[in-house]
């Protein structure tokens, strides 16, 4: 049986052009579309700007953002 302790082994045995590969194909087999995703964003998104505009949440300037993480 395959298990992704046996995968990961095997991959850490790949020589280092063969494990960007495989990193490169992991990534992009994560970058598909997903409707139910899409949908539940798009949700999020609206219930926000609902919440703003009726006043329940604040906006925050990209500055003050950017100040907590410098």
């Amino acid at each position: 049986m395959i298990t992704t302790d046996n995968i990961i082994k095997k991959a850490l045995a790949l020589r280092p052009s063969e494990k960007a590969q495989l990193i490169d194909k992991l990534i992009s087999s994560l970058d598909q579309p997903d409707m139910e995703i899409d949908e539940l964003w798009a949700k999020e998104a609206e219930d926000r700007i609902e919440a703003y505009n009726q006043g329940k949440i604040k906006a925050i300037s990209l500055e003050k953002v950017l100040q907590k993480y410098r």
